[in-house]
């Protein structure tokens, strides 16, 4: 019995991992193939190695440009949005309230995020950046960072409620102060809890369409996931484009992705059963 549900687990994920890869191997097909053959026939093998989209999405987007200005907002929205976040957990998870329900309501407003598409925030995030005058790439940082916090806090506030309190008072008695004890003694120990969230918001930040398209207007601001909109005419489409240059963009994050997928599983883990 043991051996056939061994050998049924690997079946099944066998055909899982075809389908999680599957899409990406078509996508990586379609781009040696040209317009015409990728709307005839777009389950064929292509001929040949034809390298043609890839130059032609090289000729017309400015991906040093693009990737500049991704890697930019990536590191500005993440860098502030741990710095809230973080101490936000800490003083939810670790310090005394005079009320729990006091800090109940905190938590219960900051996770209450989860419940809300960001997406349909879209005008009002949009009117808001007007008011402050908010422009450009620099009109995106805000919303990632706003759009991250209950994400954020629900990883952080259950792994650090979960961290011994002799920790705290025995670096209070060594003379440590509220500073001392967030930055040298906590943040240390949450190392693999803010990987996970530094490589969930960087992904997302990468592959994130909808308010870049509302926020960005000027070309040499443009992130990675606008580069579509060079392919898309008014009354064409060059497919061809399209995928070769989202084969250009996933890449990089499949890169990133295997690379760090080991903090992944330990931060998710370690938030899940501490937290």
């Amino acid at each position: 019995m043991n051996k056939k549900r061994k050998v049924f687990s690997y079946i099944l994920m066998i055909l899982i991992t075809f389908l999680c890869v599957f899409p990406f191997l078509w996508m990586l097909m379609l781009s040696f193939k040209s317009n015409a053959d990728i709307v005839a026939s777009p389950l064929s093998l292509p001929k040949g190695l034809d390298f043609s989209n890839y130059k032609n999405a090289l000729r017309t987007l400015n991906f040093p440009r693009m990737y500049g200005n991704t890697i930019l907002v990536c590191v500005i929205s993440i860098l502030i949005e741990l710095t809230i976040t973080f101490l936000s957990s800490f003083v939810i998870s670790r310090m005394e309230f005079r009320s729990q329900k006091l800090r109940s309501l905190i938590y219960g407003y900051l996770i209450l995020g989860l419940s809300i598409s960001p997406f349909i925030l879209l005008f009002p995030v949009y009117r808001i950046n007007v008011f402050f005058d908010l422009r450009g790439k620099w009109g995106l940082v805000m919303p990632y960072v706003a759009s991250s916090i209950s994400f954020n806090t629900l990883l952080l506030t259950g792994y650090l409620k979960a961290l011994p309190d002799e920790i705290d008072e025995a670096a209070v008695m060594d003379g440590a102060s509220i500073w001392d004890l967030i930055v040298k003694v906590t943040l240390p120990m949450a190392k693999s809890v803010v990987a996970t969230i530094v490589i969930f918001n960087v992904l997302y930040i990468w592959n994130e369409f909808p308010y870049a398209s509302v926020m960005l207007r000027d070309a040499s601001d443009y992130t990675l996931s606008m580069g579509a909109s060079f392919f898309k005419g008014t009354y064409t489409v060059d497919y061809g484009g399209i995928i070769a240059m989202s084969v250009l963009i996933i890449i990089p994050e499949l890169i990133f992705y295997g690379l760090f997928q080991k903090n992944i599983v330990e931060g998710m883990t370690a938030g899940a059963v501490k937290g």
